[in-house]
């Protein structure tokens, strides 16, 4: 009878023990959380002064003084950021790189349908509800494979007539329910959730107007924002700030990761105004100032980094004159 109520003491402690101990392991956490919560600090680096959307891949892009920034990128009406894409015929996407003249081509909505204007070209209307009877091709971005569905023969011969191609060009559209790309395939800094349509790599492309001033001191030919095709452009803060940002708010409501600096290629040598292609400036004056450091050679190469691509955190309406801060922790 003594050795039960012995027994009985021991577990009564026993489980006020770990009672005790559950409750200051709950406490201790909740104490870190809540400690963590309050260490986030917003601290104002600049505002938004321009914002971009390219509704097809390498065409002209679009101003805007307000816009709704989604996991995809930016949305303005019914018009999204890099949702159409021109490709060959054997389905491999096709850019200013190779056809600068695209950058001339502009592409606006009305009345549900997608419109491209083009220098001495008929507008060419393309609905923006395809008809399901269209073909959905397995297209290729950079090697990784995406889909879109075909915006019939019409649009086909308008784009294959401007750029004056000896081959057949098509446009295609990704449509909500498709299957998206995951830039992981390309870069390790991305994580196996994030996901593009037709964009390069991410969502989104940061640059700030300081970081061009600041070129354009090296330059003898001046360029602007519009050559390296960014969807946000950001004032009041110095050159390459942008490069230290690693997680920033926009507004009240939109929140952005930085998930790597933007290697730049001959693309940036397409004047925007004329469609010509020189092959060398402003690629060569940021190669001699703004390649990687020797750990990253092997990601970066020979391409100079220049504005900053980010993914969404937290969706909502961006804003010219919005103002963005760094967060801290």
């Amino acid at each position: 009878m003594q050795l039960s109520v012995m027994e009985a003491v021991t577990h009564h402690r026993a489980l006020l023990l770990s009672a005790a101990v559950l409750g200051a392991s709950v406490t201790v956490t909740w104490f870190l959380l809540s400690k963590r919560k309050k260490k986030r600090q917003l601290r104002r680096v600049g505002e938004v002064s321009q914002l971009f959307l390219y509704p097809v891949k390498s065409c002209k892009g679009i101003p805007l003084e307000e816009a709704e920034c989604r996991e995809y990128g930016l949305k303005n009406g019914q018009l999204r950021d890099r949702h159409w894409l021109v490709v060959k015929e054997d389905k491999v996407c096709v850019t200013a790189r190779q056809e600068p003249r695209m950058v001339l081509i502009t592409g606006t909505c009305d009345n549900d349908y997608l419109t491209l204007d083009a220098p001495e070209m008929k507008d060419l209307k393309i609905p923006l509800q395809l008809p399901k009877t269209n073909a959905v091709f397995t297209c290729k971005v950079f090697g990784n494979e995406v889909e879109g569905r075909d915006c019939g023969d019409e649009a086909s011969d308008w784009m294959s007539r401007f750029l004056k191609s000896s081959q057949t060009y098509r446009i295609v559209y990704f449509e909500g329910k498709m299957k998206p790309r995951n830039p992981k395939q390309e870069y390790p800094t991305y994580s196996e959730d994030d996901q593009v349509a037709y964009p390069d790599l991410a969502p989104l492309l940061l640059l700030s107007e300081a970081s061009v001033k600041n070129l354009n001191t090296r330059l003898e030919k001046k360029v602007s924002v519009r050559n390296f095709r960014p969807n946000i452009v950001i004032s009041g803060c110095d050159a390459f700030a942008e490069d230290t940002w690693k997680e920033i708010q926009i507004g009240r409501q939109v929140i952005l990761k930085r998930v790597m600096p933007c290697p730049r290629c001959i693309l940036t040598t397409v004047d925007p105004d004329t469609g010509i292609i020189n092959m060398k400036e402003p690629l060569q004056t940021l190669r001699s100032y703004r390649l990687c450091d020797t750990a990253d050679q092997e990601v970066y190469k020979s391409s100079p980094l220049f504005g900053q691509f980010l993914k969404v955190l937290k969706t909502g309406t961006l804003r010219v004159g919005d103002p963005v801060y760094h967060i801290t922790y």
